[in-house]
C-alpha cells in the first residue's frame, strides 16, 4: 500500500507542477477555448490541462513504478497516448466526429493488439467488438463530462480510486499503479481546476483519462467471481458518465437534434445548477454520486449473483426516475436554466 501512496503522492506532485506551466504555454501558443453561449466561463481559458495530466501518469509509472508493472501496462500506456494526440488535435483544429471516432478505434485496437480485451463470451471477435465499444463509449462519456470546472477531474479521481480499491482487493497488483497514478494527477490538476478553474483539461484530457479508466475497467479481473456479475462492477464505477451521456442522448433525441454534434447545456451539472445550485455544489453532488455508484461496485464484487442483480434493478429503476425528473419535471420556483 506504501508504494501506491507514494505514486499518488509523486502524480499529484507532478500534475500539481505542470499544470501552471502548461497553462503559461497555453496562453502564449494559442490553446485557448473562447467563451460562447454553450460554455460556462465567459472569459477565454486555457486548455492545455490534459498536458500536465499526460505528463504527471507516466511520469509517475516511470520514475516510481515497477520496471514490469511498466511493461504489462505499456500497450495501455500507448494506446492512451494515441487518444490524447487526437484529442490535443481536436482542441487545436477542431476535428470531424468520424475522424475523432477513427482515432478512438485505432486506440482500442492498440488494446487488443497487446492482450487487453474484455472476456465476457467465448468469441473473441465479440469481446474485441465489445471492447471497442466500450473504450469508445467511456471516452466520449468522459469527453461530456468535461463540461463544468472540477467535475471531470473529480469523477476522474473517484474512478481511478476505486479501481485502486478493488485491484488492491483483488491482487491485481498490475492495474493498482495506473489507477494510483490517474488518481493522483487528478487531484493535483484539480488545485487549478476546481471552481473558479484557471484551466480547463480540454479533449486531450477528457480522451487520455477516459480511455484510461476504460482501460482499467478492462484490465480488472475478479478471481472466484462469475462473469455474471462482474461485468457490473466497471459500469457502476462509471455511473456519472453513463447517466450524463444518457441523460444528453435522451434529450436532444427527445429534441430532434444530433446528440453527438450539438453541443449544449444540457448536461447532469448544468440541470443542478439551474435547479439552484452553485457551481461548487453541483461539483460536490457529482462527486457524492461517484463515491456511492463506486461503493455499490465494490459490494457487488464481493456479493452473490442474487445480491448483484437486486443491485443492479433497483439502480436501473432510480436511474429511470432521474431521468424522468432531470428531462421533465418543471424547475423549482425562481430557478432558471437553459436546456
Amino acid at each position: 500500500m506504501q508504494a501506491y501512496l507514494l505514486i499518488i503522492a509523486g502524480a499529484l506532485a507532478v500534475a500539481a507542477f505542470a499544470t501552471p506551466v502548461v497553462r503559461s504555454f497555453a496562453a502564449r501558443s494559442g490553446f485557448m477555448d473562447a467563451p460562447s453561449a454553450r460554455k460556462v466561463h465567459s472569459e477565454p481559458m486555457p486548455m492545455l490541462g490534459g498536458a500536465a495530466l499526460y505528463i504527471a501518469v507516466v511520469a509517475a509509472l516511470l520514475v516510481l513504478g515497477d520496471r514490469a508493472e511498466v511493461t504489462e501496462l505499456a500497450g495501455i500506456v500507448i494506446g492512451a497516448t494515441v487518444a490524447a494526440a487526437v484529442g490535443l488535435l481536436d482542441d487545436r483544429r477542431s476535428l470531424s466526429a468520424p475522424l475523432k471516432l477513427f482515432g478512438q478505434v485505432g486506440a482500442g485496437l492498440l488494446l487488443i493488439g497487446t492482450g487487453v480485451t474484455i472476456q465476457l463470451v467465448a468469441s473473441p471477435v465479440i469481446d474485441g467488438a465489445l471492447t471497442i465499444l466500450w473504450v469508445v463509449v467511456i471516452a466520449n462519456a468522459f469527453n461530456f463530462m468535461d463540461n463544468m470546472d472540477g467535475v471531470a477531474g473529480g469523477v476522474g479521481a473517484i474512478g481511478a480510486g476505486w479501481y485502486l480499491v478493488l485491484a488492491i482487493d483483488n491482487d491485481q497488483l498490475l492495474v493498482a499503479p495506473l489507477a494510483a497514478a490517474v488518481m493522483g494527477a487528478c487531484i493535483g490538476f484539480l488545485v487549478y481546476n476546481f471552481f473558479p478553474a484557471k484551466i480547463i483539461m480540454g479533449d486531450a484530457g477528457s480522451l487520455f483519462l477516459g480511455f484510461v479508466l476504460a482501460a482499467l475497467a478492462i484490465k480488472l479481473r475478479f478471481p472466484g467471481q462469475p462473469t455474471s456479475i462482474t461485468w457490473m462492477i466497471p459500469v457502476f464505477v462509471c455511473a456519472p458518465l453513463l447517466f450524463d451521456l444518457g441523460l444528453v442522448v435522451v434529450s436532444r433525441i427527445r429534441r430532434r437534434v444530433n446528440p453527438f454534434t450539438t453541443a449544449g447545456k444540457d448536461h447532469l451539472s448544468h440541470r443542478l445548477t439551474a435547479r439552484g445550485l452553485s457551481t461548487r455544489v453541483a461539483a460536490l453532488s457529482i462527486y457524492a454520486f461517484a463515491i456511492a455508484s463506486g461503493a455499490l461496485g465494490f459490494l457487488i464484487s464481493r456479493s452473490t449473483p442474487t445480491v448483484g442483480f437486486t443491485i443492479l434493478a433497483a439502480s436501473a429503476a432510480s436511474v429511470v426516475w432521474a431521468l424522468w425528473r432531470l428531462e421533465f419535471a418543471p424547475l423549482p420556483a425562481g430557478a432558471s436554466g437553459t436546456v
